[in-house]
């Protein structure tokens, strides 16, 4: 409350009391499969086919993610995440470089993550833009499509750069550091300074070539300048003023700076005592610091007046360049003919001191197990509520799924199988149904598989492809239009991008595998391919249906995010009310969104909260406050059955 202390009109907030619970997404996919490309130890989010193809490559031989994916937003999804599986003898592609200092394995470029993919990456060292002397700058290419690896074009420099890192330093403690620049940056490689670059170097600063000529004439409007060594801060130095040559100049300029003294305690005399100044190349000062640690360096500036760094043509406005010590761990630089080295498959020659192959490993090897610990991976993804694992069609990998989906803290995952891609026949379909051994209402089978136009462009014909990514994409076009509680199926659920079906089914044939659960693709004259069934495996005449299960999915995961702000509150009738209202206030929003069955909304749902209705004094004691809620769900009107009577006896 305002504190009131002189007369006057005073003007303070007060909380209404709503606080509003919004629906819970329910169209986000989580797709567990085999990539190109792309990390395995973590789930990365994508909202569009061009984003999965930047984290986790195009279509990959023998694997059906991708394929998943990409039918997935062809049909209606927004986004999804996507874990990527890869077998253990994966390996990833490498390649070790000199540094400037000629030590071998000093440094290594690796791919961002394991597959043959890494093979074809192609890398061009060159100097940095601002961090002259210090810095380099990585250009990362790729080997052009259906080239073998190694061929590289005698044009390579004309294609497409896929990342540029530029002013990329072998300092730790700077914010360009190499290492973790590319960390954090590059999706395509990573890079180690390893442990045989330690090579240091005195710092120095080399001047351009000095143009005036020799004998120098320095007056008192030219013989001053700014210099700091390891960085010890800058020192005014005044040379003489006469007529000598640069090599004179050298040795005054040289003995002024050896006459300075630290400014920091931290400074050791020695990198003055010890600083040099000599002539390089005839007409180039180089100047070093008698420094031997990490820190050494040379830096020149103007001095406010009376500058000599224009005639001496010192400092970087005047076409100088400084080096540091650690500048000599940099990768060396290309020389001759050497235009790009290629990760993973580069000969070891000049500054190719090492290369690795990247592998995809066997493939075929991955099983059940493999799958189920990727699931893991989305343990801590709370904002995604299906999950399919396409092409890969066991009875396995559906229990697994559909375990992981009913096994999570809030059990607010639906999983979409299919049968595997030999199961064409009714009779295989009815066979995998019955090798299902975990029946819980948290997935649905699909099947067959559908035939469409090879998305990879690999043939020219249709190929198979699996169901389940298409019917991800139709969940969420159909949530998107019509709501969670209405059945992914019926005239409305065509499947994008399809064409026709692997096994064209009669009615019969899908009478009898209705009533085990596996709900069937069909293609009709009028509606083309759709989705004809939306039954969950299992027993549980409650929760046979699709729409009903993913409404309680819905509603429990809205109502557990809406009522956090509840945990801690005072645990009394004030507290009970305000969750019946609120939670009370989010029901009669299904309902009259035609969410549940009931004309009026005591027909459709209850809201229940307070003692002696859910809750005992002991239940208080314990810290408990007990919310109990029900509602009529929207079945699927999926037999209509129309009686046809002929009346009689009337003329």
């Amino acid at each position: 409350m305002t504190a009131v202390s002189y007369p006057g009109v005073y003007v303070e907030e007060i909380p209404g009391g709503a606080r509003p619970i919004e629906a819970a997404g329910t169209s986000t996919t989580a797709f567990v499969g085999v990539a190109e490309k792309g990390p395995t130890d973590r789930a990365l989010r994508a909202t569009s086919w061009e984003e999965f193809q930047r984290h986790y490559g195009g279509f990959y031989p023998a694997t059906y993610l991708a394929e998943g994916v990409f039918s997935f937003f062809n049909n209606g999804g927004r986004q999804c995440y996507v874990v990527r599986v890869a077998p253990s003898d994966a390996a990833t592609a490498a390649i070790d470089l000199e540094n400037r200092a000629g030590t071998d394995d000093a440094v290594r470029f690796s791919a961002r993550n394991a597959g043959d993919w890494g093979n074809y990456l192609l890398l061009t060292i060159g100097e940095a833009g601002i961090e002259r002397g210090n810095g380099f700058k990585l250009t990362i290419r790729r080997q052009p499509a259906g080239r073998p690896k190694g061929d590289v074009p005698e044009n390579v420099l004309d294609l497409p750069a896929l990342e540029t890192h530029d002013d990329l330093v072998m300092d730790p403690a700077s914010p360009n550091y190499a290492v973790e620049r590319l960390e954090r940056g590059s999706e395509l490689v990573r890079m180690e300074s390893r442990s045989a670059n330690t090579n240091l170097q005195a710092g120095f600063h080399r001047g351009g070539a000095v143009a005036a000529p020799d004998p120098l004439t320095l007056t008192a409007a030219t013989n001053r300048f700014l210099i700091s060594l390891d960085d010890d801060g800058y020192q005014e130095v005044t040379l003489a003023t006469a007529s000598a040559t640069l090599t004179a100049v050298a040795a005054d300029l040289q003995a002024k700076v050896r006459l300075l003294t630290p400014r920091k305690g931290s400074t050791l005399p020695a990198v003055f005592t010890g600083f040099t100044c000599a002539v390089t190349g005839t007409d180039r000062l180089l100047l070093t610091s008698g420094g031997a640690t990490e820190k050494s360096s040379v830096r020149i500036q103007d001095a406010p007046a009376n500058s000599a760094t224009g005639l001496l043509r010192l400092g970087e406005g005047h076409g100088g360049i400084s080096e540091d010590a650690l500048a000599v761990r940099r990768p060396a630089a290309f020389i001759g003919d050497l235009k790009v080295v290629q990760v993973g498959d580069n000969a070891e020659s000049g500054i190719v001191t090492g290369a690795t192959l990247g592998a995809d490993g066997n493939i075929a090897g991955l099983n059940a197990t493999s799958y189920k610990n990727a699931f893991g991976l989305l343990d801590k993804k709370t904002d995604f509520s299906l999950l399919a694992v396409p092409g890969v069609g066991t009875s396995q990998i559906m229990d697994e799924g559909r375990a992981y989906c009913a096994n999570r803290p809030l059990q607010d995952v639906f999983y979409i199988g299919e049968v595997g891609i030999g199961d064409n026949s009714p009779g295989d379909a009815e066979s995998f149904r019955r090798r299902l051994t975990k029946a819980n209402s948290y997935g649905a089978l699909y099947y067959p598989w559908v035939m469409a136009l090879d998305p990879s462009g690999r043939t020219s014909g249709t190929i198979q492809l699996p169901p389940s990514g298409y019917m991800a994409g139709l969940y969420g076009r159909i949530d998107a239009t019509r709501g969670v509680w209405k059945a992914p199926a019926g005239t409305e659920a065509s499947l994008n991008g399809v064409v026709g079906l692997e096994t064209e089914l009669t009615d019969v044939q899908q009478g009898n595998l209705n009533p085990i659960s596996v709900n069937c693709l069909r293609r009709f004259d009028l509606a083309g391919v759709i989705s004809w069934g939306a039954r969950t495996i299992t027993s549980d005449p409650e929760w046979k249906y699709v729409p009903v299960r993913r409404t309680a999915i819905m509603i429990r995961r809205s109502i557990y995010d809406g009522i956090q702000w509840a945990v801690f509150e005072p645990n009394d009738h004030r507290l009970w009310a305000s969750l019946r209202v609120n939670i009370g206030a989010f029901m009669n929003s299904l309902f009259r969104a035609s969410a549940f069955q009931g004309e009026k909304a005591n027909d459709a749902y209850f809201v229940r909260c307070g003692l002696g209705d859910t809750m005992v004094q002991d239940d208080i004691d314990r810290g408990q406050v007990i919310v109990l809620i029900g509602f009529a769900p929207l079945k699927p009107a999926e037999f209509v059955i129309v009686r046809i009577q002929q009346k009689a006896g009337q003329q």
